[in-house]
C-alpha cells in the first residue's frame, strides 16, 4: 500500500492517512493547462499542473505542501481510480512528446525522476493495487489518528481533522468494496501474510470515545482557541467517534474476519496473479530503477552473501567465539547481555547511539539538515507485526514489543539506517532543497532512499561506531539481511519458494531473532519488489564512491562526496551514477561552499 505521493512509504502505518478530494476529470483538467511552447516550459506546465492535482489526490487544498494536514480522507472508488489512470496515461502521452535531449541538463535529471514517478503510477493502476490495501504491517485502517506526533495547532487544523474523523465511514466503505473486487479477480495479499492482522482493527475498539486514540488531540488543546470554541469542538470529536469511527471499524472488522480473510489466495509468489509476470517486473522497475530481470538479481544476492559472509566469520572469530557459525548465530540470539530488560532501556541505548552521531557526522558530512528528529516506540497496535524501526523526517520510530526480538548488537546499525545520518538525513535534505521541483523535494524513491540508509551502515563502521565485534557483526548481519533480500523476494515471487524456504534461509545467513525474520519474509511475500531496493542501491553508491575515490586519488573529500549524494536527491540509480561521473568530471568539488 502506497500513497499516490510515493513519500516514503516505511511510515505509511504512522503517518496521518492519505487524503483527497475527489479527483477532477482527467481532460477537463488538461484543457486548462497552458500551452508553452519551448520544451522545457511545456514539461514545466505538464509536471507542476500534475503535481497539484496529485496533492489534491492526496488530501491538500490547493498551494499546500505534503507537510500540510490533510483536509480530506482520500476518493478510492473504482471510479477515482479510473479518473487517476487516465490522467496519469494523458501526462505519459504529453511528456512522451517531449524529448529529454531538447531539455537544459539539470531539467533532464528532472525529466527523468518525474517519468519514473509517472510510469510507477500507472503500473500501480494498471495491476490493480488499489484493490490489496492493506498488507502484513501496512493498512489502510492505521493511522487515521495522526502519527505520534500529531497535534493540531488551531482551530482550522481541528475542524480538518474532525473533517476526516466523519468520512472514515465512507473511506473504509469505499476499501472494502475495492477488496471485494480484488477477491474476485483472485487479487488479494497471501493469507498467511495476514493472519492475527484483525488485532490492528480490533485495537480501536472495547473503549469509550473519550478513550480512543482519535480522541486524544482534544484532551490538551491549545490556549489560543477560546474556551467555548474548544468545549464544541470536543463535544463534535465525541459524536463523531461514538457514531461514525467506532461503527465503521466495527464493520470493517467483522468484514475482515468473516468474508475476506477466509477467502484470500494461499499462492504466495506475485507472478501467479493475474498479469503478474508483468507486474512483478513492474514492481522491481519502481522499486529498483533498474531493468534487471529476477534472475540477475538472485544471482547477485547469492554472490553477495558469499562475500559478506566471509566477513562475519572473520568478525565471529575476531570476538573470541570459538564454535562455528551456526552456533554463534544460536548463542547470540539467546545471551541476556545482548538483549534490553525495558523498553526504556532500548529506546535510552538508541538515543545515545544517535547523539555518538551527532558528535562525529560533521567529518563525514558537509550540509546537515536542519530539522531535528525524535526517538518514540512503535504504536502498540501495529508493533507486533512491525519491523524493528523506521525513520523519516522528524521521527525514529523504535519497537519496543516483545524485546527478546531487538538485540543490541544490531541497534548500532538500526540506528545508524533509521535516523542520523540514513533516513532522518536525507529525507529532511530533500525537502530543504528549493532549487528543486517539489515532485523531487516531496517523492521518494526507494532504491536511492534506503539505498543511502544501508550505506550509512557501512559508513559507520569508517566512524568507529562499532565499539565492539558483536556490533559490527550485528552490522554485517543486516548487510547480509539485505543481500539475502535479493535472494528471498525473487525466490518467493519468481521462483516458487515457500514461505518456509525463506524463513530458513535468513535464520541461516543472518542474526535477526526468529520473530523479526518471520515478519520480514511476511512483509517480502505481500510486498513484491520493496525489498530489493536496499541492497542493490547501496551497491550502486559505494560502487560510485570507489570510482571516485580511484580517479580523484588525495583530491576526493569525503564530505563532499556525501553532500553530492544528498544534494542530488531521490534519483534512479543511473542518475545518481551520472551525477557522480559530473563530481568527477569537475575535480571533486561539491555543491556547498564548506565542504573543506
Amino acid at each position: 500500500m502506497r500513497n499516490l505521493l510515493t513519500i516514503h512509504t516505511a511510515l505509511i502505518p504512522v503517518l496521518l492517512a492519505c487524503a483527497a478530494i475527489a479527483p477532477r476529470p482527467a481532460q477537463a483538467e488538461a484543457a486548462t493547462d497552458p500551452a508553452p511552447t519551448s520544451p522545457e516550459a511545456r514539461f514545466r506546465a505538464i509536471s507542476s499542473s500534475e503535481w497539484t492535482w496529485r496533492l489534491e489526490q492526496d488530501g491538500h487544498a490547493p498551494g499546500d505542501t505534503p507537510e500540510t494536514p490533510q483536509k480530506f480522507l482520500p476518493d478510492v472508488s473504482p471510479a477515482a481510480q479510473a479518473a487517476r489512470l487516465t490522467r496519469w496515461q494523458e501526462v505519459r502521452r504529453q511528456i512522451a512528446a517531449i524529448s529529454p535531449d531538447s531539455l537544459p541538463a539539470g531539467s533532464r535529471v528532472d525529466y527523468a525522476v518525474y517519468t519514473g514517478q509517472i510510469d510507477a503510477l500507472i503500473a500501480d493502476q494498471t495491476c490493480r493495487a488499489y484493490e490489496m490495501p492493506a498488507n502484513s504491517d501496512t493498512a489502510f485502517w492505521t493511522g487515521i489518528e495522526g502519527d505520534t506526533d500529531f497535534h493540531p495547532k488551531n482551530e482550522a487544523e481541528y475542524r480538518s481533522y474532525l473533517t476526516r474523523l466523519s468520512q472514515v465511514g465512507r473511506y473504509f466503505h469505499d476499501q472494502t468494496d475495492n477488496m471485494r473486487a480484488g477477491l474476485a479477480h483472485g487479487l488479494t495479499p497471501p493469507r498467511v501474510t495476514l493472519q492475527g492482522r484483525d488485532a490492528s482493527i480490533a485495537a480501536y475498539l472495547g473503549k469509550p470515545p473519550a478513550e480512543t486514540a482519535f480522541y486524544a488531540p482534544f484532551l490538551d488543546m491549545p490556549a489560543t482557541i477560546p474556551a467555548a470554541t474548544q468545549a464544541a469542538l470536543r463535544k463534535e470529536a465525541l459524536a463523531t467517534i461514538r457514531e461514525t469511527v467506532i461503527p465503521a471499524y466495527q464493520t470493517l472488522l467483522t468484514f475482515f474476519r468473516n468474508e475476506y480473510f477466509p477467502h484470500t489466495r494461499t499462492t504466495l509468489s506475485a507472478e501467479t496473479l493475474p498479469d503478474g509476470k508483468a507486474c512483478y517486473q513492474a514492481a522491481i522497475r519502481e522499486y529498483t530503477t533498474t531493468d534487471l530481470t529476477p534472475d540477475q538479481i538472485h544471482k547477485t544476492g547469492l554472490e553477495e552473501i558469499a562475500k559478506i559472509r566471509a566477513e562475519m566469520q572473520q568478525t565471529m572469530k575476531a570476538s573470541g567465539f570459538t564454535g562455528d557459525m551456526p552456533a554463534f548465530l544460536a548463542w547470540l540470539r539467546k545471551a541476556p547481555q545482548f538483549y534490553a530488560k525495558t523498553p526504556d532501556e532500548l529506546l535510552k541505548d538508541a538515543a545515545w547511539i544517535a547523539k555518538q552521531v551527532d558528535g562525529r557526522i560533521g567529518r563525514y558530512i558537509g550540509h546537515l539538515p536542519r530539522q531535528r528528529f525524535g526517538i518514540v516506540p512503535v504504536p502498540a497496535n501495529i508493533a507486533p507485526f512491525y519491523t524493528a524501526a523506521r525513520g523519516g523526517a522528524g521521527v525514529y520510530l523504535v519497537n519496543t514489543w516483545d524485546l527478546p526480538a531487538r538485540p543490541l548488537y544490531a541497534l548500532r546499525a538500526l540506528t545508524l539506517h533509521e535516523s542520523a545520518p540514513g533516513h532522518a538525513f536525507q529525507l529532511p535534505l530533500a525537502a530543504e532543497n528549493k532549487d528543486q521541483p517539489d515532485f523531487r523535494r516531496y517523492s521518494y524513491l526507494s532504491a536511492y532512499g534506503e539505498g543511502w540508509a544501508l550505506y550509512c551502515e557501512r559508513l559507520g563502521d569508517e566512524m568507529g561506531l562499532y565499539e565492539t565485534p558483536y556490533d559490527r557483526f550485528g552490522m554485517l548481519s543486516y548487510q547480509a539481511w539485505r543481500a539475502a533480500r535479493l535472494v528471498v523476494d525473487t525466490g518467493i515471487h519468481h521462483m516458487g519458494w515457500t514461505r518456509d524456504q525463506a524463513i530458513r534461509y535468513l535464520l541461516d545467513n543472518t542474526a535477526l531473532s526468529r520473530h523479526e525474520v518471520e515478519t520480514e519474509v511476511d512483509r517480502y511475500i505481500s510486498w513484491p519488489g520493496q525489498a530489493l531496493s536496499y541492497y542493490l542501491g547501496e551497491m550502486a553508491i559505494r560502487q560510485a564512491r570507489a570510482k571516485a575515490e580511484a580517479a580523484l586519488g588525495p583530491a576526493f573529500n569525503i564530505r563532499a562526496f556525501h553532500d553530492v549524494v544528498l544534494q542530488t536527491g531521490s534519483v534512479p540509480l543511473p542518475e545518481l551514477t551520472t551525477r557522480v561521473d559530473q563530481f568527477i568530471h569537475d575535480g571533486g568539488k561539491g555543491p556547498y561552499p564548506d565542504e573543506e
